[in-house]
């Protein structure tokens, strides 16, 4: 049992060496990738920085990255003009005259190839470094179906890409080199919707690096070299499973040893959207020292030889750690799952209070509508007929023309009643627009209250959809409940205005200020309605104030948010 319990915890501080220096490759490997990612983003952003970038000021660039030796496993730097067929024969016309003149400079353009024709091409048209890589001039890399998938997504979503497919390259086995691109834009050209980005695109940046480099500088960074990594890629992230793909084997004889002779782990790396398998594995006795060799041996003969006592306490201390660890994973996992359960609970809380105001607010219009439309216009057909008794008993029947006028005088008071039911339930002015609701509910408040109430006019439009205007509606209305209640405010200033399509509103009041526990005091969800509102707009929200020094509530909303709120679904 001694012999035992030390070769197993031998084995399992080996097997944690191994587990780090793997977790340690896949870091590099996330590591690299982004650091490649980033190189891609930099040479996005040089062709969006100018409307034209010829292949001078591109070779410039590229050799200023000194990629050698700043990033060995990237290949080359190109980019691809895209173009319909339509606009074919202007391209080539082009390109006939694009090339340099040099020895070892761009060809002269022989043709797109293959010179099938299509709806649309990515021609390559520069790439660096130039030598190794000449022959890709002109060539269509969208002949390749589900490459051309990834381009037309990616040219649509303004998103990297990364189709999966291997380079076909003469420089390297087929399978070794992988490719990332990114949309290129015309500088000063919206790209808010795809009809924009459809009308700004004009080609396609991207970067081609080496799988097996890439692999064997993360495995340079293990202690043990007997290591063997398998690569695979398993498909896009969110999609349905496919066939894994292998894309590097460190050794492809594999190791000549049975399983139970191997520490063993997969672990993911996430690639652009697809999702990558990394399968490590090493030879244990590649993992232990010499004296972990021996130990056993030895922990054995002092089994034998030592006493008791020390074995007891030899045996509980090993069993201690190891029940610690696993209390902690089991702890941790605990935590994990509880946290999860708990997000999911606040989301669908935050789904059910949206899905609750949104059908408030249209039981409220429903509501609003119905009144006026029936007990509105029955109310007014019954003040006619009253009015008509009134004016034809006034000189025959003096105390029937009484009866009558007292009628008229309750009809009225009914009338007024039932538009500020409508009012409340939703002004009607707010079919003139957020500025005159904002302005009449300011008189209203000015009428109700007494307290001076000012509306700041920037003379600026006011361009927004029926639901953000009835949510900034509620906004001021409920921030004026709350000055009238608590403030004890003698002067209110309200500021909207609409710049750069951006919508922002500010209140602010000289009241008693906002205390420390307001937001929590029990039974009170004004403030967390108004935060709620303004999430759903896409928007934020800032609630500041001091005692004695006022409060400001300063939201700001995005119009193209506003205009088109998140509408949370209920079905899950």
């Amino acid at each position: 049992m001694f012999y035992l319990a030390a070769y197993r915890m031998i084995e399992y501080d080996a097997n944690e060496r191994f587990l780090h220096q793997a977790q340690n490759a896949q870091y590099n490997i996330d590591s690299r990738v982004d650091s490649y990612t980033n190189v891609l983003r930099s040479a996005a952003a040089f062709f969006r920085a100018s409307d034209h970038v010829d292949r001078a000021s591109f070779h410039t660039y590229v050799e200023g990255l000194q990629i050698a030796r700043q990033y060995p496993a990237l290949d080359n730097i190109n980019y691809a003009e895209y173009f319909t067929d339509a606009e074919r024969e202007a391209f080539e016309r082009v390109s006939r005259g694009s090339n340099d003149g040099r020895a070892a400079g761009y060809p002269a353009f022989a043709g797109i190839w293959p010179p099938e024709r299509r709806p649309a091409y990515w021609v390559l048209t520069m790439i660096e470094p130039l030598p190794e890589f000449r022959e890709k001039i002109g060539r269509n890399i969208a002949a390749r179906a589900p490459v051309a998938r990834a381009l037309e997504e990616s040219r649509d979503t303004g998103a990297m890409s990364a189709s999966g497919m291997p380079i076909d390259s003469v420089h390297q086995p087929l399978g070794a080199g992988l490719a990332l691109r990114l949309p290129v834009y015309r500088t000063g050209l919206p790209i808010d919707t795809v009809e924009q980005r459809h009308l700004a695109y004009m080609g396609s940046v991207g970067i081609g690096f080496s799988v097996p480099r890439l692999m064997q500088a993360a495995l340079e960074q293990m202690q043990v070299r007997d290591t063997r990594l398998v690569l695979y890629d398993i498909g896009r992230t969110g999609a349905a499973p496919q066939a894994p793909v292998q894309l590097f084997d460190s050794r492809p004889g594999g190791l000549a040893l049975r399983p139970a002779q191997l520490f063993s782990v997969v672990l993911p790396v996430a690639f652009n959207n697809r999702q990558w398998s990394a399968h490590f594995s090493s030879p244990k006795t590649s993992w232990y020292s010499h004296f972990d060799l021996w130990l056993p041996w030895l922990a054995m003969l002092c089994g034998f030889t030592g006493s008791l006592l020390f074995y007891l306490l030899f045996h509980t201390l090993s069993s201690s750690r190891m029940r610690a660890v696993q209390m902690a994973k089991e702890m941790t996992r605990e935590l994990r799952t509880s946290q999860a359960r708990l997000q999911q609970s606040h989301q669908r809380l935050r789904r059910l209070a949206a899905h609750a105001d949104h059908i408030k607010e249209e039981e409220r219009k429903r509501i609003a509508r119905e009144i006026h439309d029936d007990l509105g216009q029955n109310l007014l057909v019954l003040r006619i007929e009253v009015d008509l008794l009134a004016t034809r008993t006034r000189q025959r029947h003096p105390r029937l023309h009484a009866r009558a006028q007292q009628m008229l005088r309750q009809i009225d008071a009914t009338i007024k009643s039932v538009r500020n039911i409508i009012n409340d339930l939703r002004p009607t002015v707010l079919d003139l627009g957020l500025y005159a609701a904002v302005e009449w509910q300011i008189a209203q408040f000015r009428h109700r209250s007494g307290i001076m109430c000012e509306l700041i006019d920037h003379d600026t439009e006011i361009n927004i959809g029926d639901h953000g205007a009835t949510a900034i509606f509620r906004v001021v209305q409920e921030s004026l409940s709350n000055i009238l209640q608590h403030a004890h405010a003698s002067l209110v200033r309200v500021e909207l205005r609409q710049a750069d399509g951006v919508l922002s509103l500010t209140i602010t009041d000289n009241g008693v200020g906002l205390r420390e526990n307001s937001r929590n005091k029990v039974g009170s969800f004004g403030l967390v309605g108004i935060e709620e509102r303004i999430h759903l707009l896409n928007g934020t929200c800032s609630i500041a104030g001091s005692p004695n020094g006022g409060t400001t509530v300063a939201i700001t909303v995005p119009v193209g948010a506003a205009q088109a709120p998140r509408q949370p679904s209920l079905a899950a």
